[in-house]
């Protein structure tokens, strides 16, 4: 009888382990996965039901907030003036998940759930009131953000703007944009239908241009070229390189030409400075081969190419918010070198990744991390967090960037003079990179800072898909943007 009592009691004890372990997985190690399962509809009423907190711009305007309402769902989330910022904020949608923007990776703070607001649920549950989610202040600068959303207009592009000694994103525009409230309304059917044509297509206005989309960046690259060369310390702005009217690519009887005859330089040669200014490309491509793939690469990765770059959030928050990894050939051979050092080929960056480089040229040779959240704030006002400035690279000396700047200066006063503001020196370079069919249509960049003396501001531009140079694609919008920043 003792026999049979002890393995019915080893039975039990078993089933009770097996229940224990079930119960374990299913509310701790799958909770997030089943949270986020869109069959859940638990989850659904859950997360709509909660009072999500606000996303702020630096002065305090309103980008996204949630507001009460009669139906079952208690809350609907709104957004004032949605397409200027939708590529900051994301959108909060009845039957998509939150997978982009700050509503994706600070989901867990603005729907109340995130660990720092344990407190404040368990008095909202034993008072009976509504939990509130706490309030994300960014960044963003809206008058910043209007006059690059304006100036790009119906074109397919962005313009990232960076506050050059802290890495703050001051602005983040990509165009064509979209409106979040229309994934945000509680008809599941017209939720649905928006989703579809907007996601539909390579061009979906859903992508950000700024952080999710590569481009070949053109002439703007050889800012990079240019400072691994001045760090061997073997160049400087006066040291003369070879150029001429056209390069034959190695290998190969491809000729390089150059767009303008200064770029040519005199008897096939110019100096580091003229090369910048007029951007030669014959100078750099010939410079990249010198230099050798190492030296270029190992300086495209101090400045954050061939990573991900975190924008803002981690896996406690929601989902990260990503900029796509920039991208430097591997072991080219000598042609393919050549072009990926006019920022042709094989290199690709996105506009994000190009401020940096604006960036850390105006900073000393310092990188900085881009963030575009400032501080998080609890419903009682209390601060949870405040961002502090972070170095990613010291990428290379003072002396280089100095030199760089000079270079880049002489990029408006002697090439492009329109691209100039009164009272304030501007360093910039410009970049007009071949795309499509037949390299019949281009991308216009421009990157650049402000004052070149004093630099306060760093900013890139692109325009995809564009018929002229990028000195007139994107160089006003860089122009104007830097204008609004300054006259604050």
């Amino acid at each position: 009888m003792n026999k049979y009592l002890r393995q019915l009691f080893t039975a039990v004890v078993a089933l009770f382990v097996i229940l224990g372990l079930s119960s374990t997985i299913i509310m701790a190690v799958r909770a997030n996965a089943l949270n986020n399962d869109p069959r859940n509809a638990r989850s659904l009423y859950h997360q709509l039901g909660a009072y999500r907190g606000a996303i702020l711009a630096s002065d305090g305007t309103v980008m996204a907030k949630s507001e009460p309402v009669n139906d079952a769902f208690k809350y609907l989330r709104t957004y004032s003036n949605g397409p200027l910022y939708a590529p900051v904020t994301g959108f909060f949608s009845i039957n998509q998940t939150a997978d982009r923007g700050l509503e994706a990776s600070r989901s867990m703070l603005l729907n109340g759930e995130a660990d720092p607001l344990i407190w404040q649920r368990a008095k909202a549950m034993l008072t009976g009131t509504t939990n509130q989610g706490a309030s994300i202040e960014t960044s963003i600068d809206p008058k910043l953000q209007q006059v690059a959303y304006d100036q790009l207009g119906t074109r397919d592009g962005a313009a990232v703007a960076i506050e050059v000694n802290t890495g703050r994103i001051l602005a983040m525009v990509s165009t064509p944009s979209y409106d979040p409230n229309k994934l945000a309304t509680h008809d599941t059917k017209a939720a649905s239908q928006a989703y579809n044509e907007l996601s539909a297509g390579q061009n979906s206005p859903l992508i950000n241009r700024a952080t999710s989309q590569l481009y070949p960046p053109g002439s703007t690259f050889k800012t990079i070229v240019a400072s691994a060369a001045l760090e061997t310390g073997d160049y400087q702005t006066d040291t003369k390189i070879p150029a001429g009217a056209s390069y034959t690519l190695p290998g190969t009887a491809t000729q390089l030409p150059n767009a303008e005859a200064q770029a040519d330089g005199v008897n096939g040669q110019i100096s580091l400075q003229e090369a910048v200014a007029w951007s030669s490309n014959t100078a750099f491509a010939q410079l990249g081969v010198k230099l050798g793939a190492s030296k270029v690469s190992d300086m495209a990765t101090k400045l954050g190419f061939g990573s991900t770059i975190t924008i803002d959030g981690t896996e406690s928050t929601g989902t990260p918010m990503t900029a796509t990894a920039s991208t430097f050939p591997s072991d080219p051979t000598d042609d393919k070198l050549a072009l990926a050092s006019i920022g042709q080929g094989d290199t690709t960056a996105t506009p994000l990744q190009m401020a940096m480089v604006a960036q850390a040229i105006a900073n000393n040779g310092k990188l900085m991390q881009p963030t575009l959240v400032d501080r998080v704030r609890a419903a009682d006002l209390t601060v949870l967090s405040q961002t502090k400035p972070q170095t990613m690279a010291n990428a290379f000396s003072k002396d280089s960037a100095d030199k760089l700047t000079t270079m880049m200066e002489s990029v408006v006063s002697e090439a492009n003079p329109q691209l100039a503001i009164d009272g304030i020196k501007v360093a910039a370079k410009t970049g007009t990179a071949q795309i499509g069919t037949d390299n019949s249509a281009i991308d216009g960049w421009v990157i650049g800072f402000a004052p070149a003396d004093d630099p306060q501001i760093a900013v890139a531009v692109l325009v995809h898909n564009t018929d002229v140079y990028g000195s007139l694609a994107a160089g006003p919008i860089m122009r104007a943007m830097m204008q609004e920043a300054l006259q604050q």
